[in-house]
């Protein structure tokens, strides 16, 4: 059975719609696609690009370029290029909750997810920090976000952290929850029966034992045995300026970073383009684009669809793939 997955343009004033016009341009076999957004936005971006668009109830079937089913969820009011306005926030968070929701009853399959301003957002009067954690609670359980492409699989054991809180949340506890959820989100989800995961040390030269912080001494080699011990492949701590080396990267299939600017940068700068933001832990797949609002961007139609393109092919697999592992 083709997965159903929910498509959520996000920021109603950014690119996210344009990309969404561009992906509906797009013949596909490997899903059905169903947004939840603002009609009248979809439709400005589709005149903006020049481009096909035809909004279907959610539950025809698309046949021809510019097809695309829709839930509507209405902006409070009319979203304008590059000017995000905070009344739209509720809109937005709606969209999520809605996508997330028919996923959690079985309805679709999966989520993909365009950029979200979280400053807007928050100006809204609604707190959020991210997708991520958006889903999480709404899901009642914890996650991990994991970014990728087609050289590496970057896992975050913290995320959107100050750096100087980052050491004290490296706890063995939290640690040991977010490996057993890569490990098995790459199971599941990727099909890999023996992960290999490859996890970097917090300090410059994983603490040069000790002599550079105590991290890796005092929580993550001991926490990292006592997994071995249990039948999972990990590498490491391993010294972060030296674990992204290709010939290393051979040996992985995923890297546990200790936080969002230790592994990040290098899987951007690798390619940016073609990433994808991913959250293992979820009782469904939901990938989102690896890029923000580009509000300076939007409604010029030179927007870079392609981790779009990622992302919805990426989460037809996943989805895919649960289906033969249910």
């Amino acid at each position: 059975m083709i997965p159903q997955l929910a498509l959520v343009p996000g920021e109603p004033s950014g690119i996210g719609p344009e990309l969404c016009i561009r992906l509906a341009q797009q013949p596909r076999s490997d899903c059905r696609l169903l947004a939840f957004a603002d009609p009248q936005t979809l439709r400005d971006a589709a005149a903006a690009l020049q481009l096909p668009l035809q909004l279907l109830p959610e539950h025809a079937l698309a046949q021809q370029p510019g097809d695309l089913r829709l839930r509507p969820v209405t902006n409070a009011v009319p979203s304008r290029f590059g000017y995000a306005d905070a009344r739209n926030a509720r809109a937005v968070i709606d969209a999520l909750h809605g996508a997330g929701q028919a996923c959690l009853d079985g309805a679709l399959d999966g989520v993909v997810t365009g950029p979200v301003h979280k400053a807007v957002i928050n100006d809204g009067g609604i707190a959020y920090s991210g997708t991520t954690e958006l889903l999480a609670q709404q899901a009642g359980v914890e996650v991990v976000m994991m970014l990728a492409n087609d050289i590496v699989r970057v896992a975050l054991a913290t995320t959107h952290l100050p750096l100087r809180e980052v050491a004290d949340a490296i706890t063995a506890d939290g640690l040991r929850k977010v490996i057993l959820t890569t490990h098995r989100a790459l199971r599941r989800d990727f099909g890999l029966a023996e992960p290999r995961i490859a996890v970097l040390g917090l300090n410059p030269h994983a603490g040069e034992d000790g002599h550079l912080g105590r991290e890796e001494l005092d929580v993550m080699i001991p926490l990292l045995d006592q997994l071995r011990a249990e039948g999972i492949a990990l590498i490491g701590p391993l010294p972060a300026d030296t674990a992204f080396l290709p010939a290393k990267l051979a040996g992985f299939d995923a890297v546990l970073a200790m936080y969002h600017d230790q592994g990040l940068p290098v899987l951007k700068y690798s390619g940016f383009e073609q990433a994808t933001n991913i959250t293992l832990g979820l009782p469904y797949p939901r990938v989102a684009v690896d890029h923000g609002t580009a509000l300076d961007l939007a409604g010029k139609g030179i927007a870079d669809p392609s981790s779009l393109f990622a992302a919805t092919e990426l989460c037809a697999r996943l989805a895919a793939q649960r289906k033969i592992t249910a």
